[in-house]
């Protein structure tokens, strides 16, 4: 994979981790900088868009659907996985409640709709 260029929503401060989106020719990139594991999710520029979409329409509602598929995890819903349904082996990012919902204040401020444009 060539080197990313990765960016985060304004909304996350300064030193903190957050959802984190890079772009390639090939597809959309998304990661947790939090992850231990470095989990790197590739999509779509379509799946994006219609993540984007949905979290602008409905941000307080987990996004489900093709491509791109957002659930709680836990019984108290903190923890949030965005994955691909049905494809295996690829992997989920995983991050908390407040960081999700900071990617999508930015999502909400149009911060990452270039990546779809």
């Amino acid at each position: 994979m060539p080197q990313l260029t990765w960016q985060k929503s304004s909304y996350c401060g300064e030193g903190d981790s957050c959802v984190h989106i890079a772009a390639t020719p090939t597809g959309i990139h998304i990661t947790e900088s939090a992850d231990p594991g470095g989990a790197i999710l590739t999509t779509t520029p379509d799946a994006f868009r219609t993540l984007l979409r949905s979290l602008k329409e409905e941000p307080h509602r987990d996004p489900q659907g093709p491509g791109l598929e957002v659930t709680t995890v836990g019984d108290d819903d903190r923890t949030v996985r965005l994955h691909a349904p049905g494809v295996p082996g690829v992997p989920a990012v995983t991050t908390d409640r407040r960081r999700w919902e900071t990617f999508v204040r930015g999502v909400r401020a149009g911060e990452f709709d270039h990546f779809v444009a």
